[in-house]
């Protein structure tokens, strides 16, 4: 058979196609690990004198964006997000402005990690673009250290900020405007770069900026600020540390939930608030207690189902009013549990929770005896905020104890009685627990509160220093602890956030740079120099 010319070529192809194909599957070529490369910009980069509405970045291979609402940093920020095509894979990137830019203002364009290409995902790090409307371009930089005032781990998209001290400059303008000049932290960074600044006095602020509004929320945000003017051009490295403010106390809402409750909901702190019922003007008993896990009160009442109910919830200069028609509902009952399931650590406190506020306790009811039978010296302390009480005793290792209270032995606002109660539980073995002793160097200032806590933060256990550089941590619960110093300023027992408009810094706090591992029956001596900290 005669082949033509045509039909040589043909297969030919098939063959050459074929070959391509094998080639590929085996070995795929090398594989790509370059960024894309700026060819080109219209107009070029750090261009001036700009009076465009549109910037379009040429590369070098097929690009496309990855998190751009997230990474893509515009300093100053504009009050409308520009348009950035396309949403498929292009060479070229266009970014069109919505608003007019101010006028003789440096603007740089920070793309973060958000332009890969489009084979491999290689990301091009931090790509700049800058130009300005006038006709030169601000060059001046600022390095800024970012940490939590409280965590160990500082959060990631920080928003780092400075605000011009002009004529129109007031200390709320991070409330109701946009900074002049931006930056971001991203998802990886704790020191971040403020550029192409011009000269000037300026108010520096952090905020982790939850709605990417530019502007400070302090319902959901945290913020961090420098107390002092920051100078440009300077050589500092300030450091913002970043924390959640206390809100001011106000009511957000109340309602009946009950025959005999009225769940109060609150913001801020809640220390000081003085509530008042009334019943046709004439003030009558209540009884407030915290609501477990929730930032609201619990206002307990005695009333007939016809009653109107006034409330007054006032704390400082602040006053709120609710009037109710108590509805015809089930009213609230005493019932009491103890979280403590059969085993109480060295460290914990047995107690008993109600459902309703106690009124009276009867002793002569309660017994509480140890396995030998014999009687347990103890004493009562009722924690009302809570409805909590506390059984106080000197435990014994390796021992079981029963607490009975007989009928009558709790009585609860509403004049109802418990039933028969009984709790069986034990105190480990010593040896089930470890201690440490943590010997405190370089202590500024007294006092401190030293506490231990698990990696997500919780507080696992603490104590209070006010003069003593030794720290004791008796009876343990076997964990690796991280350990942390808290300069309580206040005297409080608790560490406490700062304030921007008061201009206040939170408590310090500084953490042992190692993990502590406390087994059982370990004792373990840790000496923390507080000058060798983050």
């Amino acid at each position: 058979m005669k082949l033509s010319f045509n039909h040589l070529v043909f297969i030919s192809l098939l063959f050459l196609v074929a070959s391509c194909a094998r080639r590929g599957s085996i070995t795929g070529g090398p594989k790509d690990t370059l960024a894309p490369v700026l060819k080109n910009s219209i107009p070029k980069n750090f261009s001036t004198q700009f009076t465009g509405k549109e910037i379009q970045l040429t590369f070098d291979e097929y690009v496309k964006l990855k998190n751009v609402n997230k990474q893509l940093v515009i300093s100053p920020p504009l009050e409308k997000e520009p348009e950035i095509l396309p949403f498929t894979p292009s060479k070229t990137i266009s970014i069109r402005f919505k608003e007019d830019l101010k006028p003789n203002t440096t603007y740089s364009l920070n793309f973060g990690q958000s332009i890969e290409d489009n084979n491999e995902s290689n990301s091009l790090q931090n790509f700049k673009y800058v130009f300005s409307t006038g006709s030169t371009i601000d060059s001046l930089k600022l390095k800024v250290k970012l940490a939590d005032a409280l965590e160990q781990k500082t959060p990631t998209y920080v928003s780092v900020m400075l605000y011009e001290i002009d004529a129109d400059y007031s200390d709320s303008i991070i409330y109701k405007k946009t900074p002049n000049y931006l930056a971001n932290s991203l998802d990886t960074l704790t020191t971040v770069e403020l550029t192409n600044l011009k000269e000037g006095k300026y108010r520096l602020i952090a905020i982790k900026d939850e709605n990417r509004n530019n502007k400070f929320d302090p319902k959901t945000e945290k913020i961090a600020f420098e107390t002092n003017v920051i100078n440009i051009p300077s050589n500092d490295l300030p450091k913002l540390n970043l924390f959640k403010e206390v809100l001011p106390f106000a009511v957000q809402n109340a309602n009946q939930s009950s025959g005999n409750k009225i769940i109060v909901g609150y913001q801020g702190d809640v220390k000081k608030v003085k509530i008042t019922a009334r019943n046709n003007q004439k003030e009558i008993p209540i009884k407030v207690s915290k609501f477990p896990q929730k930032d609201s009160l619990q206002v307990w009442f005695k009333a007939n189902k016809n009653d109107s109910l006034t409330l007054e919830i006032a704390q400082n200069k602040y006053l709120k009013k609710y009037s109710f028609k108590i509805k015809d509902q089930k009213q609230d009952t005493l019932a009491v549990r103890s979280d403590i399931n059969g085993v109480l650590p060295f460290r914990e406190t047995f107690s008993v929770v109600s459902s309703t506020p106690l009124k009276n306790w009867d002793e002569s009811k309660i017994l509480f005896t140890k396995s030998d039978k014999s009687v347990v010296k103890y004493k009562l302390d009722y924690d009302e905020e809570h409805q909590k009480l506390n059984f106080l005793f000197d435990k014994e290792a390796n021992q079981g104890y029963t607490i009975t209270m007989l009928p009558k032995a709790l009585t609860d606002y509403f004049d109802k009685p418990n039933d028969t109660l009984t709790y069986k539980f034990k105190v480990p073995n010593s040896t089930d627990f470890g201690n440490l002793k943590v010997i405190l160097e370089n202590v500024k200032h007294y006092p401190v509160i030293v506490q231990l806590t698990d990696k997500q933060g919780k507080v696992l256990a603490e104590e209070f220093a006010e003069k003593s550089n030794q720290v004791n941590f008796e009876f343990l619960q076997p964990n690796k602890f991280t350990m942390r110093v808290i300069y309580d300023d206040n005297k409080n027992k608790k560490w406490d956030a700062g304030n921007y408009l008061q201009k206040t810094q939170s408590e310090e706090v500084l953490y042992f740079p190692k993990e502590l591992d406390v087994r059982a029956n370990w004792d373990v001596e840790q000496v923390f120099d507080l000058k060798n900290t983050n």
